[in-house]
This record gives structure tokens, sequence and C-alpha cells, in this order.
């Protein structure tokens, strides 16, 4: 049975059952709101591949669901029923009805759904919800508006680890990610534009020959199966967190000329798409020693080289993981957050 047949045979037994609903709304429906960057196509469906990605909505009735699919086995999501425990839902490549509410009695709902796992683990499609009731007016996002650009410590890796057991994608957690902990504390809402394994100019184990950074930054979707480029004009941050570097220096240490170079260019791309956003630089978690000395240093020639009143450093401590993995815990990222707090709080005022 095909998504629409799923959706319209839901949408038939309610009938039957003498309730009043509207059947299927459309995933791009303006009632429901959209927290990251997604990609709305022609059927009212929306793709997406960043953590993060969060849709939300204030459903009144008994039954919802939700039509989805993704492009391979290992996409998760995590749905939350008027702020309860999260739900976490595997998807497939075979489109199938998620019930999000499934309630004896009729009652105003308000739902999240959160995408927890990465661009290189599969590209999420919601083509339709199905309801028994209707949807209210979205709920209202935060004004203030984040950008975090960086790598698989932004993306939230590991942070749900189980001690034992091999990586897998339910470690994933962004929710308890430093980013969107700092965001949540400040009232704003919070893109996630981050990829595992990347770097500014080169990847985790020297490649350059993939999506770094300044690749990523420009794409909607960033799976490189299925890339789609980013409107920056639909998402006008007021502050840009970048950390990153952690992948380059992975290696050893980069030619001092060529990374700063690459960093000029980025901040100056930054800076030019985003007129009136700060824009804030970490060295991140993971480097420590003469590495992440050497990466402050980049950093700081970087901002002298662009010279604009709105790019700033910040400093962020080591933070080493556990003997199960060496990115930061639930707790470190805690702390990350509380870390940042201040240093950005002097900065905008918040």
């Amino acid at each position: 049975m095909n998504r629409t047949a799923l959706a319209l045979a839901l949408a038939l037994l309610l009938a039957h059952a003498g309730v009043r609903a509207e059947p299927v709304v459309r995933a791009d429906d303006p009632r429901i709101a959209r927290m990251g960057r997604t990609v709305a196509l022609a059927d009212g469906s929306l793709r997406f591949s960043y953590p993060g990605v969060q849709l939300s909505l204030s459903f009144e009735g008994k039954a919802l669901a939700v039509d989805a699919l993704a492009s391979g086995e290992r996409s998760i999501l995590e749905v939350i029923v008027d702020g309860g425990a999260p739900r976490i839902i595997k998807l497939s490549a075979t489109a199938r009805t998620i019930k999000l509410v499934d309630e004896r009695q009729a009652g105003l709902h308000r739902v999240d759904i959160m995408h927890r796992t990465e661009s290189w683990h599969g590209v999420v499609t919601l083509a339709r919800f199905v309801a028994d009731g209707t949807l209210r007016t979205a709920p209202v996002l935060p004004q203030r508006k984040m950008l975090v650009l960086g790598d698989s410590v932004t993306c939230g890796e590991a942070i749900d680890r189980v001690a034992g057991e091999v990586k897998k994608p339910s470690w994933w957690n962004p929710r308890a990610s430093y980013g969107m902990l700092a965001a949540q504390a400040l009232g704003a809402q919070v893109q996630l534009v981050c990829h595992g394994g990347r770097g500014l100019l080169r990847s985790w184990n020297g490649r350059t020959d993939e999506d770094n950074l300044p690749d990523f930054y420009e794409l909607a979707i960033a799976n490189e199966e299925h890339r789609v480029r980013w409107n920056h004009a639909a998402y006008w941050p007021d502050l840009i967190v970048v950390a990153i570097g952690t992948n380059d220096f992975s290696t050893g240490i980069p030619e001092r000329d060529a990374y700063v170079n690459a960093y000029v260019g980025l901040l100056r791309t930054l800076l030019r798409n985003h007129p009136h956003a700060l824009v804030v630089l970490t060295e991140g978690a993971i480097l420590n020693g003469e590495r992440k000395a050497a990466l402050a240093s980049y950093i700081a020639d970087t901002i002298r080289r662009v010279g604009s009143a709105r790019v700033h450093a910040v400093a962020s401590a080591h933070y080493p993981g556990d003997a199960t993995d060496a990115h930061p815990t639930k707790a470190q990222h805690a702390a990350m957050a509380r870390e940042l707090l201040p240093q950005l709080r002097d900065l905008t005022g918040w």
C-alpha cells in the first residue's frame, strides 16, 4: 500500500466511526512550525537531513499520524507529545504511517518531531499528517535566531552512548547538544548545520575532496547522494557560532596560511550573507595541547585579517569524552553550554 492509500485508509476509518475530521494535512502546512533547514516538494512533502530539524504543531482531537520514510535504514526521529518522554522512531526506505497521538478522549495536544541523526545516515521525508481532528495555529518559535556550524560534536554524536555496545544511530541526540542547550537558554531557535568527520579544509582522514564546512554550509540537504542547495534568505540568524577544526587537525597541524586563508574566506561569506549577525569562533571541545593552541592562534589571525567588529573568539575547555567514546558526554555537553553562555550573553546582550 502506498503513502496516499495509507493516509486515506486511516481517514476512511475515522469517517466511518462518525468523527468529523480534517483527514490529510500537507507537511508544509503553515500551521506546522519548522525549525532547521528543510526542503518543500511540490506535493507538500518536507525533506531534511541535518540533525535538530524540528516540526511542531498543536492538534485537537484523538488521533494523529504522520506518513514518513527515509533514504536508508539508519535515520531516527524523536517524538514528544505534551512535553512527555521522547519516543524514538527508526525509519526505513519503506513508507509507513506512524501514530503520534492515539487517545480515547479528544483533547488539545502539542507534538514536536525532531530529527536525531546526521545527513550521512540518510534523508528523511515527511509526506503528510493524518488526523481525526484539526490543527490549531502553529506554535510560535522564538524571534531570536542562532546558526551553529560544526562537526560531529555539534551534531550530538554519541551523547546517548551505551557502554559495551557498538556505536549506532540511536546514540546521536542533538536535543542534548551544547548548541541546542545554549539556544534554549538564550531564548532562540537554532539551526545545526554540521557534518561528522568534516573540517574547514579537510576531513578527519585528510581528504579534501568531500563537502567540508564551506561546502555544506551552502546546502539544505548535505547528503552527498541527495544534495540540495540552501536559500540563505530563508533564515536570518542573529548569532552564528562556528566550532570547526578538530578534523582538520586530526592528521596533524595544517599549514597556517592555507588554513587562515580558508577561514577568512568563510567568514567573509558569512558576513556577506548575514549582514546583521554576530559571528563567534571557537576551537571546540576535543582538541587539546599543541593542536588546540595552534587552532586558537589561527582563529586569532583570521579575526585580525577580517577586521570586522562583528567577529569574535570565545574560549572552550577540553572535554575528552569517556572510555566508551571520545566525543563529549551528555554531562560534558551541558558543561560546554554553561561555559559558552556567559560569553555569548556578553556579546549579544541577551
